[in-house]
């Protein structure tokens, strides 16, 4: 009877925990198409190419190799350990214990002993992240960008892989102090080469002791990764996830190649030949973008893929020479903004003006000013986000639809409305250099 009431709690959390985060997927990806159109289906072989490159082997990372090797081996023991949460799912929904030992024999002894050896590299990795971030206090980790809860949100995953992992050895050496002790129910697997080391601690105790210890361990390990599932939506962690759509949906066009505006070369083209002007009343042009719904979808995709790992800060010189710019600040103030229009949309059935924008309210006039679009920030980030694609469609929207430019920027404007030049001299004197010589 026992046995049947466990199997039931675990269907009804399962079901619940996929279902929450189901639901929460959803909300992002609404929120993501809230953006403008945008075409980033040619060329799949690249596109496939930099997913394995980027998101699988993440390449940028191993321009510092120490770090990456470090930061590869908590991805993997995410990836691959989480292969045994599978066997976790089957034994929950059926009842058994170690399904896949009958199966795959002496191998499952290999894959578990290599479970073991990966989960105390994550042990260890998690640890000297927290040091690096909490002792060490890196420059890129104490900014204020991360004031409050993204600096929490880091510390609180690093925490929970630590435990996750310490349980999962713990949950294997109780198992393995039962089947010494011969218990009915736990099946002679072999001794594993770190959880075999605990196990003798555990010989004092009763199989009682043991079967709750085990079974405890069984039930906090399965309870934590449903919920570090379902706090993935909420967390910078969610570019575990959106690291590989986001890499594969990259722009290919070279960094920084600025895409002309389609009603700024309409405006030239009806200009030219009046002919081809539309007639009738024509819906008033909007230029580059004030809020979140007139980016691109790439770029509400790129703020919630970000990492917050502050690369992009520590190789922008403006940030770097004390300017306000933080291309880690664009990206998590575009996130936080489109939490907020979700939101609305979600509570009104459509958007209703809340009295703030993107521009200015989220992201400041000097900050975008700061800019040299260098594009340091998109060559250093891992996983291809670009806070300069942001920068510029508020920038063309300060300067095209509020006018709003410094007063150097105004005097070259005029001298290419008129003279087709950013210096203030006529086209017909352009070449009167030559006659000098």
């Amino acid at each position: 009877m026992m046995q049947y009431l466990q199997q039931i709690a675990f269907l009804i959390l399962a079901s619940y925990s996929i279902w929450l985060f189901s639901r929460n997927i959803l909300q992002i990806k609404k929120n993501i198409f809230i953006g403008k159109d945008e075409d980033l289906s040619d060329n799949a072989p690249l596109r496939w190419k930099n997913v394995l490159l980027l998101a699988f082997g993440q390449k940028k990372m191993f321009r510092n190799p120490t770090v990456a090797i470090m930061h590869f081996i908590i991805y993997a023991g995410f990836i691959i350990i989480n292969i045994e949460v599978l066997e976790i799912v089957l034994d929950g929904i059926l009842g058994t214990h170690r399904i896949f030992l009958g199966t795959l024999g002496s191998f499952y002894h290999f894959i578990i002993n290599f479970f073991e050896f990966l989960a105390m590299g994550v042990i260890a990795v998690c640890v000297i992240f927290l040091i690096r971030r909490n002792v060490l206090k890196l420059k890129r980790f104490i900014s204020k960008d991360l004031n409050g809860w993204p600096r929490s949100d880091a510390n609180y995953i690093l925490v929970t892989e630590i435990i996750l992992m310490s349980l999962f050895l713990t949950m294997n050496a109780s198992d393995r102090a039962l089947q010494l002790q011969g218990s009915e129910h736990y099946r002679e697997t072999g001794n594993f080469i770190l959880s075999g080391i605990i196990a003798p601690i555990f010989q004092t105790f009763s199989t009682a002791q043991l079967i709750l210890i085990e079974r405890s361990c069984w039930w906090i390990h399965i309870i934590g990764i449903f919920a570090f599932l379902n706090y993935l939506p909420y967390s910078k962690h969610l570019h575990i996830l959106l690291a590989f759509p986001n890499a594969y949906y990259a722009r290919l066009s070279p960094m920084g190649e600025m895409h002309n505006m389609e009603n700024v070369q309409n405006e030239v083209k009806y200009m030219m030949q009046p002919e081809l002007a539309p007639t009738g009343e024509s819906q008033p042009m909007k230029f580059g973008a004030k809020d979140v719904m007139d980016l691109s979808w790439k770029s509400l995709l790129d703020a919630y893929s970000c990492t917050e790992c502050g690369r992009c800060s520590t190789a922008c010189p403006a940030n770097q020479t004390g300017k306000l710019l933080s291309p880690r600040k664009i990206m998590m103030d575009t996130r936080d903004r489109l939490e907020e229009v979700g939101a609305n949309i979600k509570l009104n059935g459509s958007f209703k003006d809340d009295g703030k924008t993107l521009l200015n309210n989220f992201i400041s006039v000097e900050e975008l000013r700061a800019c040299t679009t260098c594009n340091a920030c998109v060559q250093e980030c891992p996983i291809s986000i670009s806070p300069l694609d942001i920068i510029i469609e508020l920038r063309r929207s300060l300067i095209m639809e509020d006018s709003n430019a410094p007063q150097e920027w105004n005097g070259m404007f005029s001298n290419i409305e008129n003279n087709f030049a950013p210096w203030k001299l006529s086209p017909d004197d352009r070449d009167k250099w030559k006659e000098e010589l």
